[in-house]
C-alpha cells in the first residue's frame, strides 16, 4: 500500500528561513497540508534559537530581524533569547497557521517518479514538485583536528553545547575562534575562569562605527560569489569583522582578549606551540562554527567538485526544484527574509512551466480563499512582488 503524500512544496525546517518561505507560500495561495507542508526536527518552536544558552539574553543578540508580517515588540532584554524568540515563533507559527509538523526528521531527499522529488521521513514520505530547503547550521557543529586531541584529560565541547559562564569557575579555559561566539564566550567567562586564553587562525578584524547597507551588501556579494562557484559558503560575519562595542573594547583594554595564534598540538594538560610555549588547561572551548545541514540531500548529489553546492540567489543550479534558503549569503535573519520571498517567487515561475498549482493568479492551489490566506494576503490574485 502506497502511504506516500503528494503536495506541490516542501519546506524543511521551521527556523527564521523556513516561516519565512511558509508564509510567502501562503500569501501567494499555497494552503498548508494541502499544497505544501513545512517539516520540522526540533521538539518546538524557535529554530536553533531554542537551544542558544540561557545567558545570552535578548538585549545581547545582534541584528535580530523580525518575521516577514508580524513584528516581534515589547521583548525584555533581560530575559533569554531562546525564551523571547522560541515564544514569537510560536505565536508566528498559530497566526498565519502555518501547521509546522515536528518533530520530524527528514532522513533523505530523492528523485522521484514524473518529475517529483521524495521526501524521506521519520513520519512518512512526501511527494513533492519543489523542495525549500531551510535547515541551516546549528546541527552541524565543525569541530577541528589537531595533534593529540584524543588525550586531552580535560573537557572539549562546542559552541553547541554551551551552558553558559558559571559552569566554568574556576577553570583554566582555552576558547578557540574569531567569531562572534568566540569573543562573546570570552567575555563571559572571564570573570569566573581561573584563566582565559584565546587562540585563533587569523588575526581578528575589529569593525568601528556604523554597518551600513553599502558595507551589507558589499559582505553579502562576497559570500554569494562564492556559492556561485560551487564553494563552501562562509558565514556573512566572517567578511564583516567584529562590531567594536563597548564590551569589546573594555575586553581589549583588560587583555581578555588578547588573541594568539592557533596552537599546533594538544596534550594532556593544556595546548602547545612549536616555539616552546605551552598553555595549560581544564577545557577547551570550540568556537569553531557550523557548516551547512544538507547531508540529507546527498542522494541528489548536489555537490560541486569545490564542496560546496552552486547557488543562483537560492535555487540550485544543479536542480531548479531544490531551493537553499538561510544558506551561504541569506545565512542572517533579515537575508533569510528575503531569500524566503525569492525562492518562492521562483517556484511559482517554476510551477507555471508545469502547469502546477499556484502558477498564476487564474490557477492558484486548492483552498486559496480568503479564510485560508493570511490577513495581508488577497483570495483573487497574487501579491504583486511573486509575478512571474
Amino acid at each position: 500500500m502506497n502511504n506516500t503524500r503528494e503536495v506541490e512544496v516542501v519546506v524543511v525546517g521551521a527556523g527564521q528561513a523556513g516561516l519565512s518561505s511558509a508564509y510567502h507560500l501562503r500569501r501567494t495561495g499555497f494552503a498548508p497540508d494541502e499544497d505544501f507542508v513545512v517539516l520540522d526536527h526540533s521538539p518546538g518552536s524557535g529554530g536553533a534559537w531554542q537551544f542558544r544558552w540561557p545567558s545570552l539574553t535578548y538585549g545581547k543578540v545582534h541584528g535580530m530581524h523580525a518575521l516577514p508580517g508580524m513584528e516581534l515588540t515589547g521583548a525584555d532584554p533581560a530575559r533569554p533569547s531562546s525564551e523571547v524568540v522560541s515564544a514569537y515563533f510560536d505565536a508566528y507559527e498559530r497566526a498565519f497557521d502555518l501547521r509546522v509538523r515536528r518533530p520530524v526528521d527528514v532522513r533523505a531527499v530523492r528523485e522521484g517518479t514524473g518529475g517529483r522529488l521524495l521526501v524521506e521521513t521519520s513520519a512518512g514520505t512526501w511527494s513533492t514538485r519543489a523542495l525549500i530547503n531551510a535547515t541551516g547550521t546549528w546541527d552541524r557543529p565543525f569541530w577541528p583536528h589537531y595533534p593529540g586531541q584524543e588525550t586531552f584529560r580535560g573537557r572539549q565541547l562546542h559552541t553547541a553545547q554551551y551552558p553558559g559562564p558559571e559552569a566554568f569557575t574556576g577553570l583554566r579555559v582555552v576558547v578557540v575562534g574569531g567569531g562572534a561566539s568566540g569573543t562573546q564566550h570570552l567575555l563571559e567567562l572571564a570573570p569566573y575562569a581561573a584563566a582565559t586564553t584565546w587562540v585563533t587562525r587569523r588575526p581578528p578584524v575589529f569593525r568601528e562605527g556604523p554597518f551600513d547597507e553599502d558595507a551589507g551588501r558589499s559582505a553579502v556579494a562576497l559570500v554569494e560569489e562564492r556559492v556561485r562557484q560551487g564553494l563552501p559558503p562562509r558565514s556573512v560575519v566572517s567578511v564583516t569583522g567584529l562590531p567594536l562595542n563597548d564590551a569589546v573594547r573594555q575586553g581589549l583594554e583588560s587583555g581578555v582578549l588578547d588573541r594568539l595564534p592557533l596552537f599546533d598540538r594538544i596534550t594532556p594538560d593544556g595546548v602547545e606551540w612549536d616555539d616552546g610555549r605551552r598553555v595549560d588547561a581544564d577545557v577547551i572551548l570550540w568556537a569553531t562554527g557550523f557548516r551547512a545541514a544538507v547531508d540529507h540531500l546527498a542522494p541528489l548529489r548536489l555537490r560541486e567538485p569545490g564542496g560546496g553546492i552552486r547557488v543562483e540567489g537560492t535555487r540550485v543550479v544543479a536542480d531548479p526544484r531544490i531551493h537553499l534558503v538561510g544558506y551561504g549569503p541569506s545565512a542572517s535573519t533579515i537575508g533569510a527574509n528575503r531569500a524566503g520571498r525569492a525562492a518562492v517567487r521562483d517556484i511559482r515561475r517554476l510551477l507555471a512551466g508545469t502547469g502546477q498549482a499556484g502558477a498564476t493568479e487564474e490557477d492558484a492551489p486548492a483552498g486559496a480563499t480568503s479564510d485560508a490566506a493570511p490577513a495581508d494576503a488577497s483570495p483573487d490574485a497574487v501579491p504583486a512582488e511573486y509575478a512571474a
